[in-house]
């Protein structure tokens, strides 16, 4: 059983909703991440996505899109990513990371010398944004080989058939785009989420974890409601691009910013 796997079913037992937390590795600097990463689960992260730098996040939002560029002016690779989070496992082995980016990179370093290096340094799910199902049937069985779990998006327009597909090579977590449009939307419709989420689960036992405009305690809340976990990520890295001059700052905002959102979460269970 993989850490996601197994952190989920125990948040499940529970009673409980994951708080799926996103940064970009490297932003503000490389030399932050692992810190920021402890901070985060200090605040109540259950699982962590990892962004991986990309000079076109096609999917993101300018929010996102200028942590990629603050991480890449330090010249934040794949393989530093990869050690970042060896660094983390030094002194947590328990909390789940996912790597969240692009492929290119991945092409670039090779499928099979990336899942090794991935597995070797602690990962233990990756959410590729531009490989969708149809294209991954070469990369899944290395993925499956190694035990990382493949973590897929659905969207507000996919289709039951297209859910059946994508469920068929899904682990760990199906994330679930909340609205259209890019990271960093600010609307979103807790009712037509449910109606989607219930929609998604009557076709998959995979959890749902919904992203896309969770902002604060309260819409994380409602969402925590409808789902097996809220993912947040641009208010989060607007957070960072507001006080990456100071980093204790920096860490007490994010820790003010994730609590609230961890107990209004654990208000829904209780």
């Amino acid at each position: 059983m993989s850490r996601i796997e197994s952190r989920l079913k125990q948040l499940k037992g529970q009673g409980r909703k994951a708080l799926i937390p996103y940064i970009t590795a490297g932003d503000p600097h490389p030399d932050h991440t692992v810190e920021l990463m402890h901070t985060l689960v200090a605040a109540g992260a259950d699982i962590i996505e990892l962004g991986v730098p990309f000079s076109d996040p096609m999917a993101d939002g300018p929010v996102i899109a200028l942590a990629c560029e603050r991480a890449l002016a330090h010249n934040t690779s794949l393989r530093m990513v990869l050690e970042m989070v060896r660094q983390f496992r030094a002194q947590d082995n328990d909390t789940p990371v996912v790597l969240m980016g692009y492929l290119n990179p991945m092409e670039a370093m090779g499928y099979q010398t990336f899942v090794t290096a991935a597995k070797d340094a602690g990962v233990d799910g990756v959410l590729t944004v531009d490989l969708p199902p149809e294209e991954a049937l070469d990369i899944a069985p290395i993925f499956a080989e190694s035990g990382l779990d493949p973590i897929f998006l659905l969207a507000p327009t996919t289709t039951e058939d297209r859910i059946r597909s994508i469920s068929e090579h899904a682990s760990g977590y199906i994330y679930y785009v909340s609205v259209k449009g890019v990271t960093g939307s600010s609307s979103i419709n807790v009712d037509d989420v449910g109606a989607k989420v219930n929609s998604i689960r009557a076709l998959t036992s995979v959890p749902v974890g919904v992203g896309f405009g969770i902002r604060d305690a309260a819409t994380a809340a409602a969402v925590g409601r409808v789902s097996d976990g809220v993912i947040v990520g641009s208010v989060l890295v607007d957070t960072i691009a507001n006080n990456q001059e100071n980093i204790e700052a920096l860490k007490a905002a994010l820790t003010n910013l994730l609590r609230p959102m961890r107990e209004a979460l654990d208000e829904v269970a209780s």
